[in-house]
């Protein structure tokens, strides 16, 4: 039987990166979106099944998850980045990191558990970010709000360690992708992780053959 997957934020460049590697193996990827630019520029609109989802909406996130199944994995990607400094993050700001970054984790974590407790178990897995350990200036809002994420992962893992869950967190540094490279023209992308290499990673933590690795918070900095 297919294993069923949620990826959330699946649209993206790191999302569909996922997707193509889980299309591997025998498993229904659950992708969620919600704009419709998202859906145009998603490669495999035929191949996974779509849900309309808003994930930081509280209501949006419950029905989404009742609404399958099973649960085997679910792969949290869902998130953003601002850069600004402190005299220059604004309270709206701030907030909103929090809400695009760690209230939507949150609120995948917590029905993601809820589902995997009813089915004897899964895998969860998180996108942190390399400045939520290695702390930088001027991404006041994104730092802390990938802070919280790479906390809520652990303090989870630690919650459901006899459930059959296993709840981790990557931490990429700069992505090496079409948008970043336009961005820092001048930087060394042969030295940024590359989205294959990284979605690797992701499909080892979901996957039924992680049986021992729960509440890490994984580096995948490239050569950067």
């Amino acid at each position: 039987m297919a294993r069923n997957v949620v990826i959330t934020g699946g649209t993206g460049a790191l999302g569909q990166a996922v997707v193509e590697r889980l299309q591997g193996e025998d498993v229904r990827c659950h992708v969620t979106w919600k704009f419709e630019e998202e859906l145009r520029r998603f490669r495999h609109r035929d191949t996974v099944e779509l849900h309309e989802v808003d994930c930081a909406s509280e209501p949006d996130v419950e029905a989404f998850y009742a609404s399958l199944d099973s649960l085997d994995a679910s792969i949290h990607i869902v998130g953003g980045f601002a850069m600004a400094s402190v005299l220059d993050t604004r309270r709206d700001d701030f907030l909103a990191m929090f809400e695009l970054n760690a209230v939507t984790a949150f609120l995948c974590c917590r029905e993601s558990v809820r589902r995997m407790r009813a089915g004897g178990g899964g895998r969860i897995v998180n996108v942190a970010a390399r400045p939520a350990q290695q702390p930088t200036g001027g991404m006041i809002a994104y730092t802390t709000a990938k802070a919280a994420v790479a906390s809520l992962t652990q303090c989870l893992a630690e919650e459901v360690k006899d459930d059959g869950i296993c709840v981790n967190a990557i931490l990429p540094s700069t992505l090496d992708t079409p948008a970043n490279r336009q961005s820092m023209p001048g930087a060394d992308f042969d030295s940024w992780p590359k989205l294959d290499e990284v979605a690797e990673a992701i499909a080892f933590l979901a996957s039924p053959q992680n049986q021992v690795t729960s509440g890490a918070l994984v580096p995948v900095y490239g050569r950067a």
